[in-house]
Order: structure tokens, then C-alpha cells, then sequence
């Protein structure tokens, strides 16, 4: 499957020459098909979907240019920016009827959405997809808001740097490309302090979390994950086939007595701050 294909983007342009993912740990580049990984000092980036992520921004400017320097004075050079899962919010909606206008859709999408989210909606980028008929009757619909503050200083970024970010997407989004099964399963990222949990059924996303650890301690992940298997049986009638891990080097707490799989990329292992861009790279390289 793939999801990134599926959701559309918060920006649109043709396809990027340079793939960047930005989290507090670091940045992960790509280009012509290699991938590297780039370390930031701690509090350079600080992922929030309220405040500026980029609390040192000419830090982050200045790992860009050496990863990938300007070559005399060009037009700006695409690129795909991935951003932290914590600075966007991913939020599942169904509708019993969905309007066929483009206008009157993103209405309602923005409307359902504004209860659900830390910052006042009439200052979010909001992009949706309609997902695949299910045999639900419901028509299902995924949501991704981002506060303006938060996407155009990212956006200033890479401008200033001698980049068009024509793609824009989240790190779990873009990661969930290297899924390739099918029945249901759960998808749980950990990056640092931050988890990430995707119910998938098939080719659709049923539930999407995003929540801050305070030390993602082995009680703290069971205390979301439990209650996420719990729904699948509930609202699925059906329970999840396996766990599919990324960012977890230890594999999920055996409590959970399911079967594991790590999230795996023919360009590299997934891990914490690189998945989104291998899952990228998955689509584009083909």
C-alpha cells in the first residue's frame, strides 16, 4: 500500500530531488538514492504542534547547506520535507455522506477537526484523503492539520536554504509506505519520548495516536497499546493479526502476547528519525 500516495499533500509539486526528515535528534538526508543521517544538539529542535519547532533555526540552516550545498546561484531545488509526528495532528473522521465539492469538503473536514486539535483551526493547514470504500457504510476520511506558525517556519527554512519544500508530510505517514501486509494489524513508532500508534485494516488507516511519554517506560507504552488492541476487537470485531515496531530496538513488551515485526526498508533499517524518509524513499524509488 501506500499511504503518502494516498493522503494528500500539504503542499504538491513534482516529485523532490532532495528528501529531508527533521526530528530533535537529528536530520535524515537523501539523495540520488543515499541516505544519511545527521545529528543536532538536544533543544535545537523541539517538535510542538503549538510553538515554533525550530528554537535554533541557523543551526538547522546551516547542517542543510553542508548536507546538500548550493552549486553557483540556481533556482530553488524541490524537495520533500518530513516532519515530526508530534508538530502535525493525524486524525481519522467518518461521515455518512461527504460532499462532492472540493470546497465544501475541506468546510467539513475543518470543522469536524477543530475540536480536536491544541490551536484555533482558522490558523491550520489542513489536508485530507478519502480513504478506500470499506465495508463500513461510513465514508472515512484522514485529516492532517498543522498550526501556520509551525509549517512556514519550516517552509522559511528550506526557502532560505535554497529549497522549494513542494512535499510536506509526517514522519509516521510516510513510514507506514514500507507496510507492505494486509489484514489488520498495529503499527506503533517510537521516537524518543514521542509514540506513534496506526491501527491499519488493509489498505485504510482506522485510528491514529500521537502522544508524549514522559520516560516511555515499558508501563507507559502498555498504557496506550492495550486500550489501541482493545479497540480493534471492539470496533473490528476482528483481532489485530500482528505489531508491526519501528524505533522499538528491544522489541514491544511481552505482555502484549501478539506477533512482532519490525518495520524493515531495502535502503536501510527504519529507526526513530530516519523511517519517514525511507517510507519516501520506498514510493519515489519505486
Amino acid at each position: 500500500m501506500s499511504f503518502l500516495n494516498q493522503i494528500t499533500h500539504l503542499v504538491k509539486d513534482p516529485p523532490p530531488s532532495h528528501l529531508f526528515e527533521l526530528s530533535e535528534a537529528g536530520i535524515a538526508f537523501a539523495h540520488a538514492g543515499q541516505a544519511i543521517f545527521q545529528p543536532i544538539e538536544a533543544g535545537t529542535l523541539v517538535a510542538s504542534p503549538v510553538a515554533d519547532n525550530l528554537l535554533r533555526g541557523d543551526a538547522v540552516s546551516s547542517m542543510i547547506e553542508r548536507l546538500a550545498p548550493m552549486n553557483g546561484p540556481k533556482k530553488r531545488r524541490p524537495a520533500a520535507v518530513i516532519l515530526p509526528d508530534y508538530a502535525a495532528r493525524v486524525t481519522v473522521l467518518d461521515f455518512d455522506s461527504f460532499p462532492s465539492s472540493a470546497d465544501e469538503q475541506l468546510s467539513l473536514v475543518r470543522f469536524r477537526v477543530k475540536k480536536t486539535i491544541p490551536f484555533d483551526i482558522d490558523s491550520a493547514a489542513v489536508s485530507y484523503y478519502v480513504q478506500p470504500t470499506s465495508v463500513s457504510k461510513k465514508i472515512e476520511v484522514v485529516a492532517v492539520t498543522v498550526a501556520l506558525e509551525v509549517i512556514a517556519r519550516y517552509e522559511a527554512l528550506f526557502r532560505n536554504t535554497g529549497f522549494q519544500p513542494g512535499v510536506i508530510t509526517t514522519s509516521s505517514l510516510a513510514a507506514l509506505n514500507l507496510y507492505r501486509g494486509d489484514g489488520i494489524v498495529v503499527f506503533a513508532k517510537l521516537s524518543g519520548h514521542v509514540l506513534s500508534v496506526a491501527v491499519i485494516a488493509g489498505s485504510t488507516i482506522k485510528l491514529f495516536r500521537c502522544v508524549v511519554l514522559e520516560e516511555a517506560s515499558e508501563e507507559e507504552i502498555l498504557a496506550i497499546l492495550h486500550p489501541t488492541f482493545a479497540y480493534v476487537e471492539d470496533e473490528l470485531a476482528s483481532p489485530a493479526r500482528k505489531l508491526i515496531l519501528c524505533g522499538f530496538p528491544h522489541g514491544a513488551p511481552d505482555s502484549l502476547h501478539c506477533e512482532q515485526e519490525q518495520l524493515r526498508s531495502r535502503f536501510g533499517s527504519p529507526g526513530p528519525f530516519n523511517a519517514g524518509l525511507l517510507g519516501y524513499m520506498e514510493l519515489v524509488e519505486g
